[in-house]
């Protein structure tokens, strides 16, 4: 069975290597290739593409926006990131719109080919020091979400108001407390989320699951 495939990258020698080695792989179709995003939106639902390799660091719209629009109209297509960075947001804005694999551009190309062999078998290809980060990741969401799930509906309003950046003061305001009552949110709130400061306690309600308080 031929994989088509398709890619999307604005370096042109990055994007005529990569037409290199998938023309040369055993078992694979380059259906299309695009320089940037919008025209991938445009074009590539046409192309019948079972994989698309798409850089993240495109002009105009980047690649997560690409994959994002893409993925409702091409359900059963896979997506591999391609960059440069081990950039964490980055990779879990990907993730969370659909994409399937995550690679860093240095990826050699044996293990490149092997990784859209992957991503079409239904795996999901990402490098170790990559996948490595998701784990953490998770494993910080889910303890966050186990200790956020302590806190009442009141302290999760505070802390909401802290992670948009409001100052004490104008929360007092906001909700209709007192200055004592917000240092009590505070004290509580560290202790219940073992945090030490409002940038740690911040970074945990961030990092909250999807879904989640």
């Amino acid at each position: 069975m031929t994989i088509r495939v398709s890619l999307v990258e604005d370096d042109e020698g990055i994007r005529e290597s990569l037409a290199n080695l998938i023309g040369r792989a055993s078992g694979f179709r380059l259906v299309s290739s695009y320089g940037d995003a919008e025209s991938a939106i445009q074009d590539l639902p046409t192309q019948h593409a079972d994989v698309a390799l798409v850089d993240i660091n495109l002009p105009g719209l980047d690649g997560v926006e690409c994959v994002r629009q893409l993925k409702p109209q091409m359900p059963t297509a896979h997506f591999v990131m391609l960059t440069v960075y081990e950039d964490n947001e980055r990779l879990f804005r990907s993730l969370q719109a659909g994409a399937d694999g995550y690679l860093l551009k240095r990826t050699a190309p044996a293990q490149l080919v092997a990784a859209i062999r992957e991503v079409h078998g239904g795996g999901s290809p990402m490098t170790p020091q990559i996948a490595r980060r998701v784990v953490q990741y998770f494993q910080f969401s889910t303890k966050a979400g186990s200790e956020l799930d302590t806190l009442t509906p009141r302290e999760h309003v505070f802390l909401e108001h802290l992670a948009q950046g409001y100052r004490y003061k104008e929360i007092t305001e906001k909700m209709g407390i007192s200055m004592d009552t917000v240092r009590s949110y505070v004290r509580t709130i560290y202790e219940k989320l073992h945090v030490h400061s409002r940038t740690e306690a911040v970074v945990k309600y961030l990092g909250r699951p999807l879904g989640g308080g």
